[in-house]
């Protein structure tokens, strides 16, 4: 059996915890520009309508009383931690798939824990009794049918679906409750007929791979009740870091400053997950919403903030930007472990080699570990 862990308004719960006075009111964690977005809405926000990637603006006239606390990136990460840390307490066999959710294979940890049912319920109580949050597990014999079960009774809840009746309840499932079904999969679906997925049945997997290609025979997989096995490993192909800027601008200076902010993201969460990349790309989007992205390789391997920064740079003096932009972000893909050997350029004419300019990120991670994300940083990003 797979364990689905999903923390109920992971960020928006984490904030009501540590501030009493935000209990029992409509919050939502957002940003604090005109534009931005809700990045998590309370349950007590949600019987208003109110849903993440909802506009601020459009959040408050639906509540008027709503509560906007800022987004504390950090404080959302160290929790998720501590929290995954402790998940892993049960079986080695734990994916861990956004900050807030992950899955787990019990099956050979049931002498250890008791069965699926026991340890589910020790994970939830162990979830409230140590870190004072609630989550929603579901248990299913394949990870789809138990992401599915976990947002079944929200929030608080546990959902079973044991073996024996797995193939049933696949069988009547409303097709667009299958992981990654959207308005789009859906406008392809409708013709074709297929309303649940039992649905998929009525056509071989020839059929449906010519006509959705490798969604169609994704979707034959799920209604076989196939699917991948908990992957330990770190699955993340690519990292990556935007921002919508509170005003649009074409001012190259102001363009620089956010990529030299989003670089450092990038390049902290590449060394705590001890990874290099081989290719960097920028995001542009104008404030006409047309979007454009450019990217190159690096052979360096690297994880240095100032070495995504100086890639960005060169990557953005290549952008004709006629027209102002609205969103900037940078983003490196084609990651490997950083314990294998790369190859480091020396320059003559650079105050510290690409070596030393990661040992020193390295050290300000350390020291920010300790005082705070923000106790030191580019003087630029002050001005």
């Amino acid at each position: 059996m797979i364990l689905h862990i999903d923390m109920d308004a992971f960020f928006a719960s984490v904030e009501q915890r540590d501030d009493p006075w935000l209990l029992g009111k409509p919050v939502v964690v957002a940003g604090d520009t005109g534009r931005s977005v809700v990045s998590a809405a309370s349950y007590e926000a949600r019987r208003f309508g109110i849903r993440s990637a909802m506009p601020v603006y459009q959040a408050q006239k639906l509540c008027p009383g709503l509560v906007v606390v800022p987004v504390n990136k950090t404080k959302y990460a160290v929790e998720s931690g501590k929290i995954m840390e402790y998940l892993a307490g049960f079986t080695p066999l734990m994916e861990q798939v956004s900050v807030d959710e992950a899955y787990m294979d019990v099956e050979g940890c049931t002498r250890l824990f008791g069965g699926y049912k026991e340890i589910a319920a020790r994970i939830k109580q162990g979830i409230r009794d140590h870190f004072d949050l609630a989550c929603s597990v579901g248990a299913a014999p394949v990870k789809f049918l138990a992401k599915i079960a976990s947002d079944m009774d929200k929030p608080d809840g546990l959902v079973i679906i044991e073996p024996e009746s797995a193939q049933e309840f696949a069988r009547n499932l409303a097709i667009e409750k299958i992981p990654g079904v959207g308005k789009n999969a859906l406008s392809r679906l409708t013709p074709l007929n297929i309303r649940t997925l039992g649905d998929v049945k009525k056509f071989d997997r020839s059929t449906l791979s010519a006509k959705l290609g490798s969604f169609g025979l994704k979707l034959a997989d799920c209604a076989e009740l196939k699917d991948s096995p908990v992957q330990v490993h770190d699955n993340r192909k690519s990292v990556s870091a935007e921002t919508t800027l509170p005003e649009d601008s074409g001012d190259i200076r102001i363009l620089k400053k956010y990529l030299l902010d989003h670089a450092n993201t990038v390049a902290r969460s590449l060394r705590k997950k001890n990874l290099r990349f081989s290719t960097l790309s920028i995001k542009i989007k104008f404030s006409d919403f047309s979007a454009l992205t450019r990217q190159k390789p690096y052979r360096h391997q690297s994880f240095s903030g100032k070495s995504i920064y100086n890639e960005a740079v060169d990557l953005l003096c290549t952008v004709d930007i006629n027209k102002k932009v609205r969103l900037v972000g940078v983003g490196v893909s084609n990651l490997i472990q950083g314990d294998r050997p790369v190859q480091i350029e020396l320059s003559a004419d650079s105050s510290l080699s690409e070596n030393r300019w990661q040992q020193l990120d390295k050290t300000l991670d350390r020291i920010s570990g300790k005082y705070g994300k923000n106790i030191i940083r580019n003087a630029s990003l002050n001005e």
